[in-house]
């Protein structure tokens, strides 16, 4: 499960940056670290509010973490945190899946 949310990540930040948005690198063997220590506070990463003002918050870690195939990497306080995160940003959900963009 690891493995598929470090992939994952790395191809939304990928995604991100040919947007033009330019998101801090994250050594493979520190991403889950970075993330835990990313939803740790209330501040919003820089990366967060680019994408929040493209509308592509389906691209920011918050939208990993509460993806269901990687809730079990993360507490419910950091799920919690990214979730609630991205509802204050105005992040939609779809039914079936998270949303692709923020509307």
């Amino acid at each position: 499960m690891e493995k598929a949310f470090l992939a994952a990540w790395a191809a939304a930040r990928a995604e991100a940056a040919a947007l033009g948005i330019r998101m801090r690198p994250v050594p493979p063997e520190e991403a889950v670290r970075t993330a835990r220590r990313c939803l740790s506070g209330r501040r919003l990463s820089d990366g967060f509010q680019a994408l929040a003002a493209r509308g592509r918050l389906d691209l920011s870690l918050e939208a990993l973490v509460v993806n269901k195939a990687y809730t079990a990497l993360f507490s419910d306080e950091e799920a919690n945190e990214a979730l609630t995160r991205l509802l204050e940003a105005g992040y939609r959900f779809s039914p079936s899946a998270p949303s692709r963009k923020n509307r």
